[in-house]
């Protein structure tokens, strides 16, 4: 850095995070030392410590080296997943949003896992918010890419002995899923945060850009799935992410508009009514620029995907 800036280069020093990351993360770079059932070497991880760090100055921080650190940190990461992204077109990119307290025992995370499955098979790049539940699934099917039925119900088999991200062994069953099914065909991208302590980072994704700021990971997030964002039920963050989305595409932030696609009728209609909701809207002409369906079908969402592809 610059003399003037010498104050914020020994600050550097200190902090247990690359300033200036030259890439993605992937699992290896945030588990370096990870060991199963050692919950000392796991301590020792790049992203726990880094977590621990993130905890100790104050997730709203009011230290202006730190401040200015994690911003710094956050843009080298947006100018890692641009990188990343130049080998994919903007419309063969497919996100999937859902709740992180999805259990992997659920029926909708294995369909989660199937729909993600298939997708990667016809060619789309997956992207989630990174964490546990839906975000894991998207991951997993992305992973699973070209196994059998069999294969993937032997994998879920594995994940089943610990259900949620709660669970003392979700990290070790993951990775014995990853030993147990190795491949390096497909590819996928997860964007966690580290201000979600709730939220672990699921090791299924290739590519990791895990941001400080959840507002910059949002917006990445949100902007970067021109082929389609399928919401899948959620609480708190995904209906904001819902909203978020239709904005974005109401103001025709990006080039062109963002399918949006309600996964599980009954609860986007019934539970949580929001697609009649923003039906109304459309339909008023408070919302512009919008593509919207809702379904229970998997072959429907792809389907979907596909036509919307291509127009």
């Amino acid at each position: 850095m610059q003399e003037k800036w010498h104050w914020l280069d020994e600050y550097a020093q200190t902090v247990p995070y690359t300033v200036f990351p030259e890439t993605l993360y992937t699992r290896e770079t945030l588990l370096a030392g990870y060991r199963p059932q050692d919950e000392a070497a796991k301590a020792k991880t790049y992203d726990r410590r880094v977590y621990r760090h993130f905890l100790a100055t104050g997730k709203r921080t009011s230290s202006a080296e730190e401040l200015m650190l994690r911003a710094l940190h956050d843009q080298a990461i947006g100018a890692a997943v641009d990188q990343f992204l130049t080998r994919f077109e903007h419309k063969r990119i497919v996100g999937i949003m859902g709740g992180h307290a999805l259990a992997r025992t659920d029926v909708m995370y294995r369909k989660i896992v199937l729909l993600s499955k298939q997708l990667t098979e016809n060619g789309y790049l997956m992207v989630s918010g990174g964490g546990s539940g839906a975000m894991e699934a998207t991951h997993l099917g992305a992973w699973l890419a070209g196994r059998t039925n069999d294969e993937v119900k032997a994998a879920l088999s594995i994940l089943d002995r610990a259900p949620t991200g709660d669970d003392a062994d979700w990290l070790d069953t993951a990775f014995e899923v990853v030993n147990q099914f190795p491949q390096t065909s497909f590819e996928s991208l997860s964007v966690p945060t580290w201000l979600y302590s709730h939220e672990p980072s699921n090791i299924f994704a290739t590519s990791i850009a895990k941001f400080f700021d959840n507002n910059t990971r949002e917006q990445r997030l949100l902007s970067m799935a021109g082929g389609g964002m399928i919401f899948t039920p959620g609480s708190a963050g995904t209906l904001m992410e819902v909203f978020e989305e239709a904005a974005l595409n109401h103001y025709a932030t990006y080039d062109g508009a963002c399918p949006m696609i309600f996964f599980n009728r009954p609860f986007w209609t019934k539970t949580t009514p929001l697609y009649p909701f923003l039906e109304k809207l459309i339909e008023s002409g408070t919302y512009k620029n919008m593509k919207v369906s809702v379904t229970d079908d998997l072959f429907e969402v792809t389907r979907t995907i596909d036509f919307w592809q291509k127009s």
